[in-house]
């Protein structure tokens, strides 16, 4: 039995952690905060728990890959389906014009066929072409193979906006066509087609979100590793990694109460955390000066500015499936970027559900908008509780902006709330321990995609990475990583045959 110290209690740490300890590893999360499972994690306001990073699922319905990886670990959990005739809704304030967008291949080709008849040739061709790139990604199936960037099609390394473009000529339906843009941090010109067509396909097939918050898969996922002898340990933050000889001797963490403990020598250990957070913890010169300067260099994704929101007593109805807000045409790929007299123009807000049927009301929403870290950069050297009167003003203008645009679609919104509150890139970056509040860390960048490619080896021997800078993030991206990661260990496709075995 090899002894495995992962770094970072997130869906990759856990994800890795759950995968090894079923392969009779003895495995050791060391997670910084009190509560474990990153983006997964959820905090309570006035009785109401609110998830922080988590909301949709893809993948999770029967078959599905992410399902199968679940079942494979005896990870259960408890979901609520979208509705199938409308997965998403996109509105429009420009011409208040609403598109309902149903799962399913043909169902969303016949759609966007009735909605652009002119275009039905074409998006037949697009929604082909997307689900090409898809299936020319074995492991996104988990099937066989060897996943090399530049072992694809042409197409697979285009610009996503270059790929909708192609075929499509109508700018509302190219514009329709990103609408997932928030999902993966689309940027034009850099998100490479074949993100695009992972995440796109992913949705497509049916989408789920959590009931009663997605605590339950970071909590489902520590059982495991503990019920197969693994420790989870939360509040405990890693100050120092000792490395000597290319290979970690010893990791030093901080507890809650402020005491510095160390964990015995491990076999193994795995960074799930960003890397440009991994190299300043490690012992000077761990890290050749080539890797610490392409680390520096690659951009991070944007992050977001998010409302909590808790509604009156059954005053605003409960909607199953997520929305979608543009001012107009052209903004999908510029919401990351921040102009004060027009922000935002758009944004993606749900109500997230109570139970597995019959709801009628919401109890609470999640808005979330897209903001460039530079907009709170003033304020980058407070802590949590602790960022000024300032701040705080800031805050409650740039609330207030996001409730005059739920006005336009809901002329009595304010009157059916009943509390509300924020976080803001800063947030993001304090609880996630992710530089520049990155929603999805590392940006993958196709004109340059080998500077945005991080490997799961390290120049220190027994240190591998894991989590979503590595592949792709969210609950599409981050498990298969993980499998990534423990293959590396126990040999290539070991638990992809074991997945097919379960079938």
């Amino acid at each position: 039995m090899q002894r495995v110290a992962i770094i970072g209690g997130g869906l990759g740490g856990l994800f890795t952690g759950a995968l090894l300890s079923k392969e009779g590893f003895e495995v050791t999360v060391l997670e910084k905060n009190h509560t474990l499972g990153g983006g997964l994690q959820t905090f309570t306001r006035r009785g109401m728990r609110f998830e922080t990073g988590m909301h949709i699922l893809g993948g999770m319905r029967e078959g599905g890959s992410i399902r199968r990886i679940c079942d494979h670990l005896g990870v259960n959990l408890v979901l609520r389906p979208t509705d199938p005739d409308c997965m998403d809704e996109v509105t429009y304030l420009s011409d208040g014009k609403t598109y309902r967008i149903p799962e399913g291949r043909e169902a969303f080709v016949n759609y966007m066929s009735r909605e652009f008849p002119h275009e039905a040739a074409q998006i037949k061709a697009y929604v082909d072409a997307v689900y090409a790139l898809a299936d020319d990604v074995d492991l996104f199936w988990l099937r066989r193979g060897k996943d090399h960037l530049f072992a694809h099609s042409e197409q697979f390394l285009w610009a996503a906006d270059e790929l909708i473009a192609h075929y499509i000529h109508d700018k509302r339906l190219q514009d329709l066509l990103a609408y997932m843009n928030p999902m993966y941090g689309g940027v034009a010109g850099h998100t490479p087609a074949y993100i695009h067509a992972l995440i796109n396909v992913l949705y497509i097939e049916g989408p789920s979100r959590f009931v009663g918050g997605s605590q339950q898969l970071a909590d489902a996922l520590a059982s495991v590793i503990r019920s197969h002898g693994g420790k989870v340990l939360t509040d405990a933050e890693v100050t120092h990694i000792d490395v000597t000889d290319h290979q970690v001797e010893q990791v030093v963490y901080r507890t809650r109460n402020g005491q510095s403990s160390v964990l015995a020598q491990q076999d193994l250990y795995i960074s799930a955390i960003h890397p440009a957070i991994l190299i300043p913890l490690c012992t000077e010169g761990a890290f050749p000066k080539s890797y610490r300067t392409r680390i520096s260099e690659i951009p991070n994704t944007y992050s977001a500015f998010t409302l909590y929101i808790i509604f009156k007593e059954n005053s605003f109805p409960y909607i199953n499936h997520t929305c979608y807000l543009q001012d107009d045409d052209g903004m999908v790929w510029r919401h990351g970027e921040y102009i004060p007299e027009n922000w935002p123009q758009g944004f993606m807000y749900m109500t997230p559900a109570d139970s597995l049927t019959g709801q009628t009301y919401a109890t609470k929403m999640i808005i979330n908008c897209l903001m460039p870290f530079s907009v709170v950069q003033q304020w980058e050297n407070t802590h949590v509780g602790h960022r000024g009167k300032d701040y705080e003003a800031w805050k409650q203008q740039h609330i207030e902006k996001v409730l005059n645009k739920m006005e336009q679609l809901y002329p009595d919104f304010r009157q059916q709330v009943d509390y509300v509150e924020a976080s803001s890139p800063l947030t993001i970056r304090d609880y996630y321990h992710q530089p520049q509040g990155a929603l999805y860390g590392m940006r993958k960048d196709c004109k340059n995609i080998m500077l945005s490619q991080v490997p799961i080896y390290t120049k220190v021997k027994n240190l591998l990475l894991t989590g979503q800078n590595i592949n792709l993030h969210g609950i599409c991206g981050v498990p298969l990583t993980a499998i990534n990661t423990v293959e590396a260990i126990i040999g290539e496709n070991k638990i992809v045959d074991q997945l097919t075995k379960d079938e």
